[in-house]
């Protein structure tokens, strides 16, 4: 329920952060009557993501055997990609995106293009709700439904009521911070997934096994638990993983490691010397 929570929140805040930046941009060039074409994007948008994550929740249910197997297996290794991608992105991209809204703002509101402000609105929230349904997919093979139902819900509620409150003034984020350290937790999340993602394949005979569990701790620490459940879920715990699937998670952040390297780099190259230098 935690990863499915925080799944939800992380993205139902960055869609309500948008959301709040154009509709309080309108309202400060003096054109808040066209924020309920920014109301009907919002609504159609997140009617869409349910539909999308459903949709994705029957197509599993129609699965079974190695189809199944490999269905839940791309599925994980799809939300890692996006999931990774998302993250670096955000986090190369934060600074730009406020500016470059109020530009197509602009755009839109000089030609009179309501259309325009639909789509600027709609294609933000369905991004993430888009995003929301293949995370929770993933999230429920590796968790009960109810469990990430719920966490879900919670999440996007959570996500809904702060967004307001940010909005509205009546709070204050550190937004920077919390997606900083929202980030590093979806990349635990992520890593086990996809060792999980990595088992799935395994199960359904595309990959090798090599060895079959380079550790045993079931008897005194079985993922089967609440505790060890929870830990499957949220940090990818397994109480008995095969050698691919050990490989698969310390391969993941070996990878994480070096794009961080890598971005900090260019961050280093791409920022002026000090005038006095």
């Amino acid at each position: 329920m935690l990863a499915s929570l925080l799944l939800t929140f992380r993205e139902g805040l960055e869609a309500a952060l948008v959301v709040g930046i154009i509709l309080g941009y309108l309202h400060q060039i003096g054109h808040a009557d066209r924020r309920r074409w920014v109301w009907a994007a919002v609504s159609v948008a997140v009617a869409l993501s349910i539909v999308l994550a459903v949709g994705l929740h029957l197509l599993n249910q129609s699965f079974e055997g190695t189809t199944e197997y490999l269905f839940e297996g791309f599925a994980m290794l799809l939300a890692v990609v996006v999931l990774t991608w998302m993250i670096f992105w955000m986090r190369a991209q934060a600074r730009h995106i406020k500016p470059a809204l109020h530009a197509d703002i602009q755009v839109a509101v000089r030609q009179r293009h309501n259309w325009a402000l639909f789509g600027l609105a709609f294609l933000a929230v369905f991004r993430e709700g888009v995003e929301t349904a293949l995370f929770l997919t993933a999230a429920s093979f590796v968790s009960s439904e109810l469990e990430t139902v719920t966490g879900g819900l919670i999440g996007l509620t959570a996500a809904v009521v702060i967004g307001w409150l940010l909005y509205t003034g009546a709070a204050r984020l550190n937004v920077r911070r919390f997606f900083d350290v929202t980030s590093v937790l979806l990349l635990v999340f992520a890593a086990g997934l996809f060792a999980h993602g990595i088992h799935e394949f395994q199960e359904a005979g595309w990959l090798p096994v090599f060895i079959e569990h380079v550790w045993d701790i079931k008897s005194i620490a079985s993922d089967e638990t609440t505790l060890g459940a929870t830990l499957r879920v949220l940090v990818g715990y397994n109480d008995n993983p095969s050698l691919l699937e050990v490989v698969a998670y310390l391969g993941y952040w070996v990878g994480v490691l070096v794009a961080v390297n890598w971005w900090a780099n260019r961050r280093a190259v791409e920022q002026p010397l000090p005038s006095g230098a």
